[in-house]
């Protein structure tokens, strides 16, 4: 690992990918090591680095994508790309090597056109058991950075939301349908 703290000033455009969260890659070698013995496959997803106030420009890699439909087995895992999200914060792949050799396959490489970075995790899955590359598969280093990920908040909602939003439409739900009279067919 390099030091954070200066390497980086002024060395990357703002497009360059300068580190994975340190929560994104613990899921992602948990998440190879539960589909053990099969492969693992997701796509990485960035935010710009000045979010976290790191002093430096960039994209971290703050998400892994599972993608519904992808296919895998001990010595491929296959992305419906129909599937793909197209994300403008996208930023490359993950998915690992049930055999623990972190070096790109040819298969790996014909993958590899698509984002900036491609991770590969290797069999047992520990801290250090990856490697990154860039498009054409030469090994880059690349920082985990300790940084709080926002929350996100597609699906950040309670019960109570649902009902205040149901009021404002003229739907009051705090009433028990039990306590109603009968329909015209005797149902409640």
């Amino acid at each position: 690992m390099r030091d954070t703290t200066e390497t980086h000033m002024g060395l990357f455009r703002s497009g360059e990918v300068v580190g994975i969260a340190e929560a994104a890659l613990e899921f992602a070698l948990e998440a190879s090591e539960d589909a053990h013995p099969d492969e693992y496959m997701g796509l990485l997803r960035g935010e710009d680095a000045r979010t976290f106030d790191l002093g430096y420009g960039g994209t971290v890699l703050t998400d892994v994508l599972v993608i519904p439909g992808t296919e895998s087995n001990p010595v491929s895992a296959t992305v419906k790309t129909n599937m793909i999200p197209n994300d403008r914060r996208a930023a490359g792949s993950i998915h690992s090597h049930p055999n623990g050799v972190l070096r790109p396959s040819d298969a790996d490489l014909g993958t590899f056109g698509r984002g900036k970075v491609h991770i590969i995790v290797g069999a047992p899955y520990g801290r250090d058991d990856w490697q990154a590359f860039d498009r054409e598969g030469n090994p880059i280093d690349l920082d985990v950075l300790d940084v709080e990920l926002p929350e996100e908040e597609f699906f950040d909602f309670t019960q109570e939301d649902i009902d205040a939003e149901l009021l404002e439409e003229g739907v009051d739900r705090r009433e028990d349908p039990l306590d109603g009279p009968d329909d015209e067919w005797g149902r409640r």
